[in-house]
């Protein structure tokens, strides 16, 4: 196993740790830039989460610098405290045999305890950009010996505002170094930046079907808005999966960790508006299996690196093919077949074809699994009209009444109107059967239809109304 990270120019102490953590071959990206970062050359990469992109900069990193300093010699920027956390955490793995020391320094902790660990020596700092910008303005930071800078995902640094402080903290370095950077898209701000800050850099690009493992299997599931908690539940309850759970905003996390939890479910949540602390315990805790289920926003998951999850689901489909490809993969990792589930609204659906046509990939639909016979789901399904309804907000609903009980169009919306209120603009085609009848009402009518319209009879008969779906 060794010799296929040594055959990269990676040291024997560096290999000996990635044999440790299950490491069993270099990925793409770390065979096309690791050679090349050891000789000193500045690059740019194009990679998303999921493709080693830690271990890529880590090898070079950690193989170009001295251990044991008092002052660090190499940086890694990036947009997160979970993610500062998790490159110190993996650079610590890798350390084991090499002796480095990284500190993680990063907003929402007591600055006073990060300066303690810095004044005890460091060789790696991993840091968020504000963070290491008050270091450096407070005098806490020393950067003058640094050989190695990294940036890492620099496309959401530049979205979050970092800018200022990126360049602020790329002055106050030598300009005589190496620097790194990597990045999911490569917008021309991007492209500026490396250029502006880099010397006569590489560009290194992961393909897209070599970020996406063969071990994910994609799905999608055509599911209303009012019955995605059914769904879920439905997964949840037959497949109990380890799984992490995308939600397009924060207020959509708590209420659906609110709703799991009313059910028992061992779950957490994590988003920005949450304090530091709370943080990195949900992720612990997660990582811990303490919880099998963590409710997340695509800000506060970036970069999460954990090998154990078995699913993802799109609670809330997003709009743009970069933020799915990083959110399924999370799974399908480190050898292990991993699922990504997305519900599709029936407006959504538009996004499936866009996103397969992309990347090349296939999204196969799925229904919503069966549980076993006698069982008894957790949320009730409800009848979801907008999902059901066409172009026009119509729904059909079948009527147990027909020719047979002497009804006609007529009289059967004159019947529907009187007994169940229901304006007659709202209610559309009507094709009378002999049995039953098929009548097309308004999506805003739909419960009046279901709960009002059996409530009398018609020439002494029971009225029985379904829905079509």
């Amino acid at each position: 196993m060794i010799s296929k990270f040594t055959d990269l120019g990676i040291s024997e102490d560096l290999a000996k740790a990635m044999d440790d953590m299950g490491w069993e071959e270099p990925t793409p990206i770390q065979i096309q830039a690791v050679p090349l970062g050891l000789k000193g050359i500045d690059m740019f990469a194009q990679a998303q989460t999921g493709t080693g992109k830690t271990g890529t900069f880590g090898s070079i990193v950690l193989g170009r610098i001295p251990a044991g300093q008092k002052v660090p010699s190499a940086i890694i920027v990036v947009p997160t405290r979970e993610l500062a956390t998790q490159v110190a955490d993996e650079f610590d793995r890798m350390s084991k045999y090499t002796g480095h020391v990284t500190v993680p320094i990063y907003g929402g902790a007591s600055i006073e305890g990060q300066i303690k660990r810095l004044e005890k020596g460091s060789d790696v700092i991993a840091g968020t950009p504000g963070r290491v910008r008050d270091m450096i303005t407070r005098g806490a930071l020393n950067l003058t010996n640094i050989r190695e800078v990294v940036m890492d995902e620099a496309d959401r640094m530049l979205d979050m505002g970092f800018i200022e402080d990126i360049e602020f903290i790329l002055s106050s370095m030598p300009k005589e170094r190496q620097t790194l950077l990597f990045s999911a898209t490569m917008p021309e701000d991007i492209k500026r930046l490396a250029y502006d800050y880099m010397n006569k850099p590489k560009e290194i690009s992961v393909s897209k079907d070599e970020v996406v493992l063969d071990l994910t299997k994609q799905y999608y599931i055509s599911v209303g808005r009012r019955n995605k908690s059914w769904a879920l539940c439905r997964i949840l309850d037959i497949d109990k999966p380890k799984a992490i759970i995308f939600c397009q905003t924060k207020k959509m996390v708590d209420i659906l960790e609110e709703r799991l939890e009313k059910y028992d479910y061992k779950v957490e949540a994590i988003h920005g508006d949450m304090p530091q602390s709370k943080r990195e315990r949900v992720l612990a805790d997660f990582k811990a299996d303490k919880t099998d289920i963590l409710i997340a926003t695509d800000v506060a998951a970036r970069g999460l690196d954990i090998d154990d999850i078995s699913y993802v689901v799109n609670y809330d489909m997003p709009d743009d093919v970069d933020t799915y490809i990083h959110r399924i993969g999370r799974t399908g990792r480190a050898g292990k077949e991993g699922i990504a589930v997305s519900f599709i609204t029936t407006e959504e659906e538009y996004l499936i074809k866009e996103f397969e046509l992309r990347t090349g990939m296939v999204i196969e639909k799925r229904e919503v699994p069966e549980g076993e016979e006698g069982s008894r789901d957790t949320i009730r399904r409800v009848v979801d009209y907008d999902q059901i309804s066409d172009v026009f907000g119509m729904c059909k609903f079948e009527v147990n009444l027909g020719k047979k009980d002497g009804i006609g169009k007529v009289s059967l919306a004159d019947h529907i109107c009187r007994v169940a209120k229901i304006r007659d603009f709202a209610i559309g085609k009507i094709e009378v059967g002999e049995n039953s009848s098929i009548v097309e009402v308004h999506k805003d009518y739909g419960n009046r239809m279901l709960m009002d319209l059996p409530k009398a009879k018609y020439r002494g008969k029971k009225i029985t109304v379904k829905v079509i779906q």
